[in-house]
């Protein structure tokens, strides 16, 4: 396991598992619809790259495991672990705390002035529900998007497969459904709030249950 560990992350690091340098994979395997192992091998071997690109992808990856990364060890002292362990634990929770007010969720509690709790797993995986807003004994569901050009085909997509699981939701806890688009200021690099007229919806249904 640790070795398979090291092999992953440095290959995670350096992206030789990217587009760009193994094709794309994913797609390429649904073209090729395989019985076997031994086909999709074929199909990616005489389609995509064969298997000499591989190989130096792999020459590539040992060097940078056996001649950067050691080096990188060979320069790690005891201090530098300390400041890390000490950096991570203070510096980055206070970090990572500030900038998770001020996500989409957290401006849109201090917009509505109600707690926004981050849905359970089961939500999320049954209902496609983000985070939900407890009214009385009701909950209301709110599911946050990123927008822009890119993301327009997979939100109609999304947004139709996801009317039947949103439907029971409401059926089951008496609340709609709600999605917030985020969009990244150009001015300040912030994400907000882009359909800014479901605050108003999202207040009308909290009227409505309490």
């Amino acid at each position: 396991m640790p070795k398979e560990w090291v092999l992953n992350s440095a290959n995670m690091r350096w992206g030789l598992n990217k587009k760009k340098q193994v094709g794309a994979v994913a797609e390429e395997i649904r073209k090729c619809s395989p019985k076997n192992i031994k086909e999709w091998e074929e199909y990616y071997y005489k389609k995509v790259y064969p298997k000499t690109h591989l190989v130096e992808l792999g020459k590539k990856l040992y060097v940078k495991i056996s001649e950067v990364i050691r080096a990188e060890i060979d320069e790690i002292s005891e201090e530098d672990c300390i400041n890390f362990v000490i950096n991570l634990v203070i510096n980055r929770t206070y970090d990572g705390y500030v900038s998770e007010k001020e996500t989409i969720y957290g401006q849109l509690q201090d917009i509505l002035g109600v707690k926004i709790e981050p849905a359970p797993d089961e939500w999320d995986r049954g209902f496609n529900v983000d985070f939900f807003i407890k009214i009385k004994d009701k909950f209301i569901g709110l599911q946050i998007k990123p927008t822009g050009y890119a993301y327009i085909p997979q939100i109609i997509n999304e947004r139709t497969q996801q009317k039947e699981t949103h439907d029971k939701f409401t059926k089951k806890y008496g609340g709609k459904v709600f999605y917030i688009f985020s969009v990244k200021d150009e001015n300040t690099g912030k994400k907000i709030i882009a359909n800014k007229e479901v605050i108003d919806e999202i207040k009308a249904e909290i009227k409505r249950l309490s």
